[in-house]
This record gives structure tokens, C-alpha cells and sequence, in this order.
């Protein structure tokens, strides 16, 4: 039997493919794209029907040849890149460097890394699906034509260095417009009230829903004090006492939208990192005597989709570990939202029987709890529904409704294996422990105490890195593939900045976002990009032909092109002048934005080039040496505490240092926030005294 060539795209990929295969294949990895439009010039040609001009990448000529000197001595080629559609796109590039056969059955695809996986997949060659090439090919053009016709244009009218897209500008402005939301929002006040009442030597707490019937909102002290004041006239008593149970359905395993959201909720992980770390998962893991083993499916998908082989294995482990009440009367089947890549399955391991705990050992930490995340997802998506008992006590005062719930776990399903946040829950349950099912209808309660509240509404939160990646999903704004690195460009442009989680507009990114709303309102409307990520599906489901919708969008847009040209005067973005004298020439220096947030630069540049970071005072004293202590940033952009003396005092901190010593020990105490509390934590771990922040009991 003669040699098969295997090309995959990555060196972990081919490492882990090599080991299911006999010494009759040869595999090696093309190392992503080897063919694409030349960055030196647009690489389209406009004038016939936006032909693209694709060249080999520069620096990957001694790639290509063994390649092809590995394709000449092989028998076979199969080509293997990812199961998407750039993956399909590098395998018709390499066909065409390789002089391949374009109709003949080169290509494969698989979605999970493991022996059987790959020995069928190598079984089952199909030609070239030439309708997802065309749909990358698509987004490629036309992510070329507004990038290279829009980013010059921005060079020239505000500054070099500029750039646009049709998805990061979106991503933008949905930032920029939040800011605004948040500017423009005027709070209104609000008042709750609630009720501690004692019913056979038990108390608890229920809440002021309905006056007459009909909810009730307070809106002010004036409207409160009047309510107070009929509430000492009236008698509290038993209303209606309902007792449900309650099912909860566990969630879908993980999407790439849903992985990155929880990932950064439950693990701090940004979106790249987790793309990074469940690639690594993905292609490939060294289990020691059992080989190299992919160990979750593909991590690019928007389908919910689980294997029949997988169910079949997660039920099998359930009733063996669990016992049959944990698994569901039928198989579960979820269903996704939108438009998606059917023959694409969710996000989960490879095998349920590969518990975290059993291969940790060869897993970095981080590797180790993204794994973690998705097999306890995976699992309790094929278990059975928890089961609560809720205990409803409505108490009725006159033509007031107040109410008090609580709920307790009857059977935990799922929860056995993933915990979702409960702090609600725990809150409302804690208010309401003297509640119980013998309470009646009728029964009078002693009132204890009134607690009235005020209240203003909030401004709507600025966006996360998660967020963010929720609202573009919901939005139809870019693909799994494309989120991650979104985010990490409008970062890298200086379009937005991280302060404290949430990504805010800098000026330079509100006024380009102000410009093409102007100018070029289609590029960053929201409708008008989710429907051309909608015609690119009709494009890879054969149902549009790609130049068509190309042709469709560049007419008006070269028109609107040249008007803007003419209307757009030269845009002059002024740096913040400092107090900040440059030790070099005596020049004021000024304030710039980089890609980890404002430095201090000489406006003198290029004749003076000197820079320092701009040093934000935290409000504390240094511990060490009592100078104060300033906010810095790592080379990855993360913010920690140091002392302004550096490096005459080391002085260091990941969290903000408390103004004070530690009471007990005198040691260095920190700040910890949580959903639920501020507090000072002394981090002397002998002694590790900790007091809550005055101002969150406040609130």
C-alpha cells in the first residue's frame, strides 16, 4: 500500500493525528493559511467582478515546497484543516498549491480528535465543498474592500494607524453607545419596604408587592411616610399559602459564545484565553502511556447538537454513578437558535469516561478548569431536572399585599454536578427561615419591624468581554470564530480600554464611530450586518452565488465612499495636556492612550521620544515605606499596586491595599469585592482578619 499524505493545520494536531494512524500516512501541518490577498495592495480587482489576487504568504515558500515534495511521493493527499469554513478555504489553497485535483475526494473533516474519529474520517474523503469556500471567500472580500477603501480614508481624516471593519466596528459602537446610554441616563428614585413578622416564635421577612390588587411601586419619602402611616392602623394576617414544586432543566452544553461567557464568569478567563486553552484541549493532550488524546470536540460551533455515541456513553456513566433517578424519562435533545452548522456538535469531551480528576496530572491549571467547566457541563446536560419545593406566604394589611417565598431543594438532578449561582436564592431563603407549610389562612402575625428602603434606578452596565460576545451573538453580529479576536483588535487599536473588567470607548474610538454613523451608516448598523452574516449562510448553503452579494454592497458603498471624501474635513483628535514636565526637553507632556490604557508622552516626539506610564494614585500609603502607592499595569495588560518609589521600594499588590493595617496583627490588609460583600482581608495568612468596608454596608 502506497503513502497517504495527511495535511492538518496545526503541529499539536498533526503530533496527535500521527499516533491513530499506521506508518502507511505521513501527516504534517500547513501551519494555517498559505495562500491570501497580498497585505501590500488591496488584492481585489474591482473591475473584474472582484476577482481575488491571492498569493503565497511571504515566508512560507520553504513550507510549501516540502509539502509539495511530500505530495509528489505520496499516493494520496488528504486534506484535513478544521471543520468550518476557513478550514475548508485552506484546504482548496492548498489544493491549488499542490496542484490537486479539485473535483477528486481529497478532503476530510472531523470533528473531535480521537482513534476512531480519524480512522473513519480518513475512510470517508469527499471533494472540496466549494459553497463554504465561497462563503469564506466572501467575508474575506468583503472584509478587504471596507478595510483597505475605509481604513485610508480614516488615516487621512483623523490619524495613521486607523483601521475599520465590518464587524469590529460594529463591536464599537455597540460599546460607544452604551457609554452614551450611561451619560444621558437620569436616575429615578424608588422605595421598597419590607415586612419582619412573627408567627409562632418563628419571624421572617416578606416584601410589599400589591396595594388594591394591583402592584404598587413607591416612588418617594413623601409617598412612603403615607404608606407607613396606614400600615400602623391595619392588622397583619395569613393570605393565601401556596406549596409547588418546581422543576429546573438543566442548560445546553457549551457553544464557543456560551463556553467564553461562562469561562470568564466562573474562571476570570477573557475570551482569547479560553479559545487559546480549548484549542490546546481540542488538538491534542499527552496522557502518558494512553498517547496524545484530543480531548473535547471542535471549540468553534454555534450548534447544541450531542453525538448519539456520546449520549449513549454520558447515560451509561450516569445510571453506573449515579442510579436511574439522575437520568431524564427520554435523551435529551436541544435545540439551537438561528442558523447553524448542522453536521457541527456542541462544545464537550471527547469522552465522558476521561474524568478531570483522573488526567489533572497532566493538564496545566488552567487546562485543568476550562476541561473541568465543560465535562461538568456536558454531564448535567444529560441528567435529570432539580426538583424544588417552594413555599408561597402572601400577608395581607389592609389594601396591602405583602409576600414572602422561599424554596429548598427536593431532588438535585443535575446540581449534583453543576452548581449555577444560588446567592439570590440563599439571600431570599435566609430572609425567609421562619416560613413553613403549617402557616394559615387567616392566622394573625405580630408585626416586628418596618424596613423602608430608598432605592435609585441604575444606569445600564458597560460591557464585559462576555457581554459583549453575548450581545454580538444575540445580535447576529460575526461568527464563533470571530469574537475573540474582535475584541482583542478594538483593544489593540486603541478604540477601547479594560477598566475594571468592563470595556469602555476612548475619545479616539467615540469620534471614529461618530464619523461612519455619519458617513457610513450601513457599516456600523447592527440590522444591516446581521444580514449580511445571513446572506453568507445562504452562500454556503448553495442558495446565493458569493460575487452577487459582493457586487450588491460595493456599488453604494463606493459611492458614499467619494462623498465622504468630499464632506469629511481633516478631524484633529488633541492630546490631554499634563502637569508632567519631560525631564528631556521641558515640554508639558501629554496624555495618550495605549493599548493597556493612558501614558504620558513628550509632544515633542519624533524629535523627543520619551514616555512614562501615568501613574494613578490608588489612595493608600505604601506599607513598606509610606510613600503613596500607584496603579500599574503587567505587560499583559493586568492591574496591580505598587509603590510610586520603585524601584527604591518593591512594594507590590494585586489588590488594592486597605488604608489601614490589620487591627489584630498589623499586617498588610486588601480589599476583596464579591457579588455579595466589600471587605478587608488581612493577608497575613496567620492571622487573616477580615472587616466588612463601611461604605458597601451602606448600600
Amino acid at each position: 500500500m502506497g503513502k497517504t499524505l495527511v495535511i492538518v493545520e496545526s503541529p499539536a494536531k498533526a503530533k496527535s493525528i500521527s499516533k491513530f494512524l499506521s506508518r502507511n500516512y505521513l501527516v504534517k501541518a500547513s501551519m494555517g493559511h498559505l495562500r491570501d490577498l497580498p497585505k501590500s495592495q488591496i488584492g481585489v480587482d474591482v473591475d473584474n467582478d472582484f476577482e481575488p489576487k491571492y498569493i503565497s504568504i511571504r515566508g512560507r515558500g520553504d513550507l510549501v515546497k516540502e509539502l509539495r515534495a511530500a505530495a509528489k511521493t505520496a499516493d494520496r493527499v488528504l486534506l484535513a484543516s478544521d471543520p468550518d469554513r476557513e478550514g475548508e478555504a485552506i484546504a482548496w489553497h492548498l489544493a491549488h498549491l499542490l496542484g490537486l485535483e479539485l473535483n477528486a475526494n481529497t478532503r476530510i473533516e472531523f470533528h473531535e480528535i480521537t482513534k476512531p474519529t480519524i480512522q473513519k474520517a480518513v475512510k470517508n474523503a469527499r471533494k472540496i465543498d466549494m459553497n463554504r469556500v465561497d462563503a469564506q471567500q466572501a467575508r474575506r472580500v468583503l472584509d478587504r474592500l471596507v478595510g483597505y477603501k475605509l481604513s485610508p480614508l480614516l488615516w487621512r481624516k483623523v490619524k495613521k494607524g486607523l483601521s475599520a471593519g465590518r464587524v469590529q466596528s460594529v463591536a464599537v459602537r455597540l460599546i460607544c453607545d452604551r457609554e452614551e446610554e450611561i451619560r444621558s441616563f437620569e436616575p429615578e428614585e424608588y422605595w421598597t419596604l419590607e415586612a419582619e413578622l412573627l408567627c409562632n416564635d418563628s419571624s421572617f421577612i416578606a416584601k410589599l408587592l400589591h396595594k388594591k390588587g394591583k402592584k404598587f411601586t413607591i416612588k418617594n419619602k413623601t409617598q412612603m411616610d403615607e404608606v407607613l402611616k396606614e400600615l400602623q392602623t391595619v392588622s397583619f394576617k395569613i393570605g393565601e399559602v401556596t406549596t409547588k414544586e418546581k422543576k429546573k432543566q438543566p442548560l445546553p452544553p457549551f457553544t464557543t459564545s456560551s463556553l467564553q461567557q461562562e469561562a470568564y464568569r466562573r474562571l476570570n478567563f477573557t475570551p482569547k484565553r479560553t479559545m487559546m486553552l480549548a484549542q490546546q484541549l481540542y488538538e491534542g493532550i499527552d496522557l502518558g502511556k494512553a498517547g496524545t488524546i484530543g480531548l473535547i470536540t471542535y471549540m468553534r460551533t454555534d450548534s447544541v447538537r450531542i453525538a448519539d455515541t456520546a449520549q449513549e456513553e454520558a447515560k451509561d456513566y450516569i445510571l453506573e454513578q449515579y442510579g436511574q433517578d439522575y437520568y431524564p424519562p427520554n435523551p435529551r435533545k436541544f435545540s439551537t437558535k438561528g442558523r447553524v452548522q448542522e453536521a457541527h456538535e456542541a462544545i464537550r469531551p471527547t469522552s465522558i469516561l476521561r474524568l478531570p480528576e483522573t488526567i489533572k496530572g497532566y493538564l496545566s491549571r488552567d487546562q485543568l478548569r476550562l476541561y473541568r467547566l465543560i465535562w461538568d457541563r456536558f454531564l448535567a446536560s444529560q441528567m435529570s431536572a432539580a426538583v424544588y419545593d417552594t413555599l408561597t406566604v402572601d400577608v395581607l394589611a389592609g389594601d396591602y399585599l405583602f409576600r414572602a417565598t422561599t424554596s429548598k431543594v427536593k431532588f438535585p438532578g443535575y446540581l449534583t454536578v453543576y452548581k449555577e449561582d444560588s446567592e439570590d436564592a440563599e439571600k431570599a431563603n435566609s430572609s425567609a427561615k421562619g416560613l413553613n407549610s403549617k402557616l394559615e389562612p387567616g392566622q394573625e402575625l405580630k408585626l416586628l419591624k418596618l424596613n423602608d428602603k430608598q432605592h435609585f434606578t441604575e444606569p445600564p452596565p458597560r460591557y464585559t468581554e462576555a457581554t459583549l460576545v453575548k450581545k454580538m451573538e444575540e445580535a447576529g453580529i460575526g461568527r464563533p470564530s470571530t469574537y475573540a479576536p474582535t475584541i482583542e483588535t478594538i483593544q489593540s487599536r486603541g478604540y477601547i480600554v479594560k477598566e475594571d473588567k468592563k470595556l469602555v470607548p476612548t475619545e479616539l474610538g467615540e469620534i471614529v464611530i461618530s464619523l461612519l454613523k455619519e458617513h457610513f451608516p450601513d457599516i456600523v448598523d447592527l440590522e444591516f450586518t446581521a444580514n449580511m452574516e445571513e446572506k453568507l449562510d445562504d452562500v454556503e448553503e448553495g442558495k446565493a452565488h458569493w460575487k452577487t452579494i459582493i457586487r450588491d454592497f460595493y456599488g453604494p458603498f463606493a459611492q458614499t465612499l467619494d462623498q465622504a471624501e468630499q464632506k469629511i474635513g481633516k478631524i484633529k483628535v488633541e492630546d490631554e495636556v499634563s502637569d508632567e514636565v519631560c525631564e528631556l526637553c521641558g515640554r508639558n507632556m501629554v496624555i495618550k492612550m495605549g493599548r493597556f490604557g493612558k501614558f504620558l508622552a513628550c509632544p515633542g516626539f519624533p524629535e523627543c521620544r520619551n514616555a512614562r506610564p501615568l501613574l494613578e494614585e490608588a489612595g493608600v500609603d505604601c506599607p513598606k515605606c509610606g510613600e503613596k502607592v500607584v496603579v500599574r499595569r503587567s505587560k499583559k495588560g493586568r492591574k496591580f499596586y505598587g509603590c510610586s518609589k520603585y524601584p527604591n521600594c518593591d512594594f507590590i499588590a494585586w489588590e488594592k491595599p486597605a488604608p489601614n493595617p490589620c487591627p489584630h496583627c498589623g499586617g498588610l490588609m486588601t480589599e476583596k469585592n464579591t457579588r455579595r460583600e466589600k471587605k478587608y482581608v488581612c493577608t497575613n495568612k496567620e492571622c487573616r482578619y477580615s472587616e466588612l468596608i463601611k461604605e458597601a454596608e451602606g448600600n
